[in-house]
């Protein structure tokens, strides 16, 4: 079962049956991650440098994204509250809407694309040129040097990088506002943390956990598995971004609903 199914060896049809191998693989490779991430010996050195790669050199990017989103946001939201006369509930509607949805889906987005597709292919051509197979030669386990490290890396660099777009988010909205409604900016600010709740920041961070996890798990599965030489490493990298990004809405999806159900309790 751990080969394609090939000539008459199917169950279903060959796509089908070859899907759900992949779903075996993909599982089998997460459970190893979760018995390896508990056995010595532990990469922290390499874990460091990695969150140092994921996060500082994500640093400009993110902001810049984080203060346009924040511009931006505030300018469609601001003729809809005029209609009502309701330009005051700008901060408060800003601050729900980055906190909640925006910081963590921009944030788990921009990763996915620089982060996912870095880690894909990084791994990638390690395993095509037999990089890999060198390490475990050597006596090095490759899966906890380079699996198990990115992935903790990632699961912890993406929440801060959360809270640093949510921060730089506001700020953009904060100079929309303050241009447009003159508003001060501990006017603004009192607003913003009187309408979001303690509720809002924990499923923040805790679903930003779960991005992380995705993105360096993908990224790592993709690059892990890469075949075919060089046309394999560039398959890896676009295939890590695209099921990312598309693993980050049905997560997203699923923690809204998870969310809006303890909300109403």
């Amino acid at each position: 079962m751990a080969e394609n199914l090939k000539g008459n060896d199917k169950v279903f049809s060959r796509r089908i049956d070859n899907f759900f191998i992949g779903l075996e693989r993909a599982f089998q490779f997460v459970k190893k991650f979760f018995v390896e991430v508990w056995i010595p010996p532990y990469e922290f050195k390499e874990v460091i440098r990695q969150c140092y790669r994921i996060g500082y050199n994500s640093l400009p990017l993110i902001s810049l994204t984080g203060f346009i989103v924040g511009i931006v946001f505030t300018n469609q939201s601001r003729p809809s509250l005029s209609e009502f006369g309701a330009t005051s509930w700008l901060p408060s509607l800003i601050s729900i809407a980055v906190v909640r949805a925006m910081g963590p889906l921009v944030t788990a987005l921009i990763a996915a694309g620089k982060v996912g597709s870095s880690i894909g292919a990084e791994i990638g051509s390690m395993k095509v040129t037999e990089q890999i197979d060198a390490m475990e030669v050597s006596a090095t386990n490759p899966f906890k040097f380079l699996v198990v490290t990115r992935v903790l890396a990632s699961t912890f660099m993406i929440p801060i990088l959360v809270l640093y777009t949510d921060f730089v988010a506001l700020m953009g909205a904060f100079l929309n506002v303050n241009v447009n409604e003159m508003v001060s900016i501990s006017t603004f600010f009192v607003q913003v943390f009187d309408s979001i709740s303690f509720l809002d920041i924990s499923s923040s961070m805790i679903k930003s956990l779960v991005f992380g996890f995705t993105i360096g798990m993908v990224g790592c599965y993709k690059g892990y598995n890469s075949t075919k030489g060089t046309e394999g490493v560039g398959k890896a990298a676009n295939s890590a971004v695209v099921m990312a990004m598309f693993l980050i809405f049905i997560e997203e999806l699923l923690s809204l609903q998870i969310t809006n159900f303890f909300r109403q309790l």
